[in-house]
């Protein structure tokens, strides 16, 4: 049979198919099982699929009777056309309420590089239609994807998720803080607007128990942007914190209280069991939830390594034990005596196969989704001082004495750019050396707080001679840095995206941060020429919210920072704020 016009825009035609789907269950077809005769089948939350191999993909939904517990017997379809007269793969799934009646599927015998079509069907009622399609063949030429971090749902409207429907990006990647586990109340992070935007989270506690979770997933799967993308897509994702709760650890986290939230194990637990049940994600073991590294092949174009650098192994960071120093002399004690060798970001054995499997992969490029940062944010610590003592007593002569750090600091560096270290007057000599001025890391919750076995990674990339990139998500800021060892040898390069509505710098009054950050203080438009604060920085946005759009090939790796206007309306426009190119030949770097 012939295929079917389809109009231009695919969100559109999902959306049509819905009301199509919609119109279906409300006509004479054959009665659903169970549930009492007639009763109507709710697909409240849409459809998603996710983890896409060359020959299969999960398949997801959410099915529930209207007004009765009982269980839903679904069938899963998968056609070639919209209007499935071709269906290749097919069979039964079960929604109930031991999974919060969410329903996934495992469907084979898919062509590598296909794009199809899926629903889930239960007597007369169907669901919503989505777009899927597995992973491309080894003669692929380019693949396109977007990348997407830290996504508050009470912040605002989940405009770059839209924005990615229309991108022509062919799969999503999603690298934590899916959702926040904070309640309603207006002065917790992020809710300033949330009554007034009608964007009130639920439930209106801080999520602790299975049904909290359960809520909170419904609640953020219920805006119509989330929908149309996971209906449009297949989605490959990890968790962060937020998943879990804030910072959190192996054995603990910030934002947990023992005395009155319960064992930490409890809840941890909890939550990767409704992760599981709300994400289309493929089970690496059934009977270890916490385990999701895994890997994915684009082709011969890259290997996608997805790494958890949250719950699988983390030891406990080094800024989370109370120090008035916020933990800086630790980190530094641990360090310079090596002691810092045993403090984990993972686990050994999900070290050993993130490095072997880079080693035994034969695609051009290395890409690691990543929850944190990566790349050494080090500041000089004459700003970080200054800026300590402005936090503690914010006057305005302290306020002014940060600038001045900062000036003095970048004004080092461009005389030494321009005229060399001749040129450079004992003060700024001072300044720039890194013995009497020491680099410090700002975020412990980052790589930076787990140097060592950052450095035992990147060591193990460059002996391989990998070309090597990092997707990075947590910081709410979009940055493009060089990814260096201890001794300032580049080994990779790594893009991290803005968050998608999370308050990034300028929520702390730093939006206008950027340009010394990256140097462009000192030589507009210089990008990657490390004259800023951060040595390994070559660009960062510290004031907008968006998603990064990849597209990779074997001759280079491309990332469009792309930002929308705002995500305090559903009115927005999106648009590029900056084009980062990666050749494959040198690992060089432009910008558009």
């Amino acid at each position: 049979m012939s295929i079917p016009s389809i109009p231009n825009s695919r969100r559109e035609f999902i959306i049509k198919l819905a009301s199509v789907s919609g119109a279906l269950a409300a006509g004479s077809m054959l009665s659903a099982c169970g549930g009492g005769d007639g009763a109507m089948v709710q697909f409240n939350y849409g459809v998603a699929s996710g983890d896409p191999l060359a020959d299969r993909v999960i398949l997801w939904t959410h099915a529930k009777y209207d007004g009765f517990p009982d269980s839903v017997p679904l069938t899963y379809q998968v056609a070639t056309d919209a209007s499935f007269a071709s269906i290749v793969s097919s069979g039964m799934v079960t929604a109930s309420e031991s999974t919060g009646y969410t329903a996934k599927a495992d469907a084979t015998g898919l062509t590598a590089g296909r794009e199809y079509y899926f629903r889930f069907v239960s007597g007369k009622w169907i669901s919503p239609v989505g777009v899927t399609r597995t992973l491309p063949a080894t003669d692929v030429t380019s693949v396109k994807f977007a990348v997407f971090s830290c996504t508050l749902y009470s912040a605002g409207y989940f405009n770059a998720y839209d924005a990615a429907v229309k991108s022509g990006a062919k799969y999503a990647v999603h690298l934590g803080d899916y959702i926040y586990e904070y309640g309603s109340d207006p002065a917790k992070f992020g809710n300033s607007d949330a009554v007034t935007l009608n964007r009130v989270t639920a439930p209106a506690n801080e999520i602790v128990s299975l049904d909290d979770y359960r809520t909170r997933y419904a609640r953020y799967r219920s805006d119509p942007n989330l929908k149309a993308l996971h209906a449009t897509m297949p989605w490959i994702t990890v968790w962060d914190d937020h998943e879990f709760a804030n910072n959190a650890w192996v054995d603990g986290a910030e934002n947990h209280d023992s005395a009155t939230q319960g064992a930490w194990s409890a809840r941890k637990a909890i939550a990767a069991r409704v992760y599981h049940e709300w994400m289309p994600i493929r089970v690496q073991d059934a009977a270890n939830l916490f385990k999701i590294y895994r890997r994915f092949d684009f082709g011969n174009i890259f290997t996608l390594h997805m790494v958890d650098t949250r719950i699988e192994g983390r030891d406990k960071q080094y800024d989370a034990y109370g120090d008035s120093d916020g933990g800086i002399t630790r980190y530094l004690t641990a360090l310079t005596s090596g002691d810092d060798a045993t403090h984990r970001m993972m686990s050994t054995t999900q070290q050993a196969w993130l490095t072997n499997g880079m080693a035994a992969s034969t695609a051009t490029w290395q890409i690691m989704g990543n929850q944190d940062i990566m790349a050494r944010m080090w500041f000089p610590a004459s700003v970080l001082q200054a800026q300590a003592t402005a936090t503690i007593a914010p006057t305005p002569a302290n306020g002014q004495a940060v600038l001045d750090a900062i000036s003095a600091f970048l004004t080092a560096k461009g005389t030494r750019a321009a005229a060399g270290e001749s040129a450079l007057n004992d003060v700024q000599k001072d300044l720039l050396s890194t013995t009497k001025n020491p680099r410090l890391p700002y975020n412990l919750d980052s790589w930076d707080g787990y140097p060592i076995q950052r450095e035992t990674i990147l060591q193990t990339i460059k002996a391989q001679g990998k070309k090597f990139i990092t997707l990075s998500g947590d910081s709410h800021n979009g940055w493009f840095t060089n990814l260096t060892t201890l001794t300032g040898v580049k080994v990779g390069v790594e893009f991290a995206g803005s968050s998608v509505t999370s308050p990034g710098f300028e929520s702390a009054g730093l939006g206008g941060l950027a340009s010394s950050l990256d140097g462009t203080a000192v030589v507009p438009g210089g990008y990657g020429m490390g004259l800023g604060l951060v040595d390994d920085l070559n660009y960062v946005d510290t004031i907008r919210r968006g998603y990064l759009l990849m597209t990779a090939t074997a001759a280079s790796v491309t990332g469009e920072y792309v930002y929308v206007n705002t995500i305090k309306s559903t009115a927005y426009v999106a648009s590029t704020g900056k084009t980062v190119t990666v050749s494959a030949a040198d690992m060089s770097v432009t910008y558009a």
